[in-house]
């Protein structure tokens, strides 16, 4: 019984170094920054909170976009067109 404390130490920090990291996400460059802007803008949104990609889901989410009736939504973008893929009511 002496033992259980140590082995039962080392299987946790061996499961802690076994389990996958996850990417952060990452806002956008200028450039991307500037060709989301247009395509929400396009779309008829005023304004928004967050830009970010997804790196996990590749895809680009954008938070509490608010059209002109002021309805927030929150977007999922294409990772390379930036098209507008879903839509969804906040």
């Amino acid at each position: 019984m002496k033992f259980a404390f140590p082995l039962s130490l080392a299987a946790l920090t061996s499961l802690a170094c076994a389990t996958p990291a996850f990417a952060a996400d990452r806002a956008p460059t200028p450039e991307e920054a500037k060709a989301i802007t247009a395509v929400l803008h396009d779309a008829g949104f005023k304004s928004w909170d967050e830009i970010e990609f997804d790196i996990d889901d590749n895809r680009w989410e954008v938070d509490d976009a608010r059209d002109a009736q002021g309805q927030q939504w929150d977007l999922h973008l294409a990772p390379k067109t930036y098209a507008i893929v879903r839509r969804e009511r906040d």
